[in-house]
């Protein structure tokens, strides 16, 4: 393998660029403003809940899929690009559907096509930088990446955002859209692959199974979770009952039940996936799958707050969703710069004071970042959010590089790819846990008493900061060298 150039790096990575802008864009601007013209008031969390969590499956299934097929591959323009190049061309497409859907049911069926063709791109994209670059420049090669993935939250809030809250939402999907194009096209011609001449010997089930195993422990966990936050919760509203609060028992059940259940879900999710997939190896790699429950309630939390930002601040601000999406840019893009600064000061950081230390101070940044976020609801202040924004944008950048660093050092090394790929699962299992429990909580609290919703998920997202921090004290850190078994 030839030595890459420092603009190899940048050709290689570029379509993260594209790829982010659109997930960003879709995500946390154009699907909840669509979803706000489309459902029922009183059922838009519920709605956009639904619609996220179905494409997260679907997401967690093509992904994996077309990576797997990918390295079978034996086309003569190589293994990723020509599924990069269909992956974006059905995303046109089908991002054309979102822009001309005209009812909640159609966005949702053009919504989950662009899952499935944005992960047939996706899943053969992260494997050209093993593909093209030796060992020893790949850490050159990821910097360059992370920024390409952490670059389009900055870029969305400047650019689309502002597009959406001028109900210009034609042209906000043309910049989405062509942003993508663009990128694809420039890794398409200048990334030179060269392809296969036979066809690896390389199984197609056994993997997905693993990949199965782990969809049905998160979906498990969720089913878990709802049934003992729904015990708890109970009991907990029958003693505010008993106690005279017949009026608000049902709130509390259902306010303090979500809340369990997004937490029993997240580490019931993980184990039971966890031993799906790399079985008995799972109890012997314990700190594994602690760092794995750490990751997956701070990113439970963080993309919630992103997925519901636009609702909350419509509420709390008492403004119209167009004026919402303004301000939830602006919020977007203050994270995105301090995620950005605080990734790289995390990098020199994490050599110095210790990966755990600093992903448990990120947890409790980002509580503080959450509870601040939260205060808005009595009081709505611009500065207050703000400094919610620097203050998760700082959590978020330094969680992202210590976290990942500190997990890098908990997996056998022969078997890193594969370790490590359970937990991009479970970065996916976050949405759907937070969002598909959260939003029919908001929802049904919101009827009981206007904002009461926000004040519970939002103060649930607080609570999965935390306890991130919390599980910290179960990952003993150190260098595992010993291989698996099954």
């Amino acid at each position: 393998m030839k030595s890459a150039r420092w603009y190899d790096f940048i050709s290689i990575n570029l379509f993260w660029l594209g790829l982010n802008i659109r997930n960003t864009a879709i995500g946390t601007f154009i699907m909840p403003y669509l979803v706000e013209q489309y459902a029922p008031s009183n059922l838009i969390n519920t709605s956009l809940s639904a619609m996220r969590t179905a494409g997260l499956i679907i997401a967690m299934l093509v992904q994996p899929a077309a990576g797997l097929i990918s390295d079978r591959s034996t086309s003569r323009f190589g293994r990723r690009r020509p599924f990069i190049f269909i992956g974006v061309l059905l995303d046109l497409v089908f991002l054309a559907a979102i822009g001309l859907s005209w009812t909640y049911w159609t966005l949702l069926v053009a919504v989950l096509l662009i899952q499935f063709s944005s992960n047939i791109s996706h899943g053969p994209l992260q494997a050209l930088i093993p593909d093209m670059v030796p060992e020893d420049q790949r850490g050159r090669a990821s910097a360059v990446k992370a920024i390409f993935e952490l670059a389009p939250i900055i870029l969305v809030g400047l650019t689309i955002a502002p597009l959406v809250g001028g109900k210009h939402l034609g042209w906000a999907i043309i910049v989405t859209g062509a942003g993508l194009l663009i990128t694809a096209l420039v890794t398409i011609f200048t990334v030179k692959e060269q392809p296969l001449k036979e066809k690896p010997d390389i199984p197609f089930w056994p993997p997905m199974l693993r990949v199965l195993g782990m969809l049905a422990g998160i979906l498990l966990g969720a089913v878990a979770g709802l049934l003992g936050g729904g015990l708890i919760g109970g009991l907990v509203g029958l003693i505010t009952w008993l106690l005279g609060g017949k009026s608000i028992a049902l709130s509390v059940i259902v306010g303090v039940g979500g809340a369990i259940a997004m937490i029993i879900a997240v580490v019931v999710g993980v184990w039971v996936g966890s031993l799906s997939t790399i079985g008995n190896a799972a109890r012997q790699r314990s700190s594994f799958i602690w760092w794995i429950v750490n990751r997956l309630l701070f990113l439970a939390a963080i993309t919630s707050i992103q997925g519901f930002a636009l609702y909350f601040l419509m509420y709390a601000f008492k403004i119209t969703p167009e004026q919402s999406s303004n301000l939830t840019g602006t919020l977007t893009f203050i994270i995105g710069i301090f995620i950005l600064a605080s990734a790289v000061l995390a990098g020199w950081l994490t050599d110095r004071i210790g990966h755990k230390l600093l992903v448990g101070i990120s947890g409790i940044l980002a509580a503080v970042g959450g509870s601040v976020l939260l205060g808005t609801i009595w009081l709505p202040n611009l500065s207050l959010i703000y400094l919610a924004g620097f203050i998760l944008g700082l959590a978020t950048g330094l969680f992202m590089t210590s976290n990942w660093a500190m997990g890098t050092n908990l997996v056998p090394p022969a078997e890193a790819g594969r370790y490590l790929g359970i937990s991009n699962l479970a970065g996916a299992g976050a949405g759907m846990i937070g969002a598909g429990i959260g939003g029919p909580m908001a929802d049904y609290l919101n009827q009981s008493m206007p904002g009461l919703g926000y004040f519970a998920i939002f103060t649930a997202y607080v609570v999965l900061f935390v306890l991130s921090t919390v599980s910290l004290r179960f990952i003993r850190e150190q260098k595992l060298t010993a291989q698996a078994t099954i």
